[in-house]
């Protein structure tokens, strides 16, 4: 099939107007047909997309919604910068973690969503080691109800954690810049496996 006539999992998600991750499970759901690359990178045909745009139109559904599924453990990214933000959906999305992805530009954008949501993971990658980002971590430390969410940051020091750091080194995991993204999958799949036996734990109760 021509190149022109096959799209990539991020454009599929542009012309659909939702995420790359929706659109890695319409693929495993087989709502959407691709194969994949010999260098692994999932290629869409055109005319699949358009369709199944076409199918939502047609029944009114314009949401991000997809079939009901299990339920999935909720990843908070903080990152301002558009290319890293797209770095970290493209990489968490192809380890088909039972996760979903939202992201903030900043620690404000931030604290108004974990207080809405109470994400189960927070990634923290805005440039952290500075006041501010010490400041947003110890006030998230705070709030009794996020006792168990998983806090991680992106440190631009190699030292784990940075001495400026070390009164919130029990709470918080620590990732040197750039991340080393065999450790972050690890720590992420570790997450999410104990989110899972908790939500196991909380349907037999």
């Amino acid at each position: 099939m021509p190149a022109t006539e096959v799209c990539t999992t991020r454009h599929a998600a542009k012309i659909l107007g939702i995420s790359v991750t929706s659109v890695q499970q319409l693929v495993e759901t087989g709502a959407l047909t691709a194969w994949k690359t010999t260098g692994g990178h999932r290629r869409i045909p055109l005319n699949a997309v358009h369709a199944y745009k076409l199918s939502r139109a047609t029944t009114g559904d314009t949401t991000d919604e997809l079939p009901a599924q299990a339920a999935k453990t909720s990843i908070l990214i903080i990152q301002d910068g558009q290319q890293k933000r797209d770095f970290y959906e493209d990489q968490i999305a192809s380890w088909n973690l039972n996760a979903s992805m939202a992201f903030c530009s900043n620690g404000y954008q931030a604290l108004m969503e974990i207080t809405r949501s109470k994400p189960d993971i927070l990634l923290a990658d805005m440039a952290m080691d500075t006041a501010a980002g010490q400041e947003l971590i110890n006030t998230i430390l705070t709030y009794p109800d996020l006792s168990d969410m998983h806090m991680a940051v992106v440190s631009n020091h190699e030292q784990e954690p940075p001495a400026m750091w070390a009164d919130l080194s029990d709470g918080v995991v620590f990732f040197s810049n750039p991340v080393n993204l065999d450790e972050l999958r690890g720590y992420l799949r570790g997450c999410c496996a104990g989110q899972e036996r908790v939500r196991r734990t909380a349907g037999r109760g």
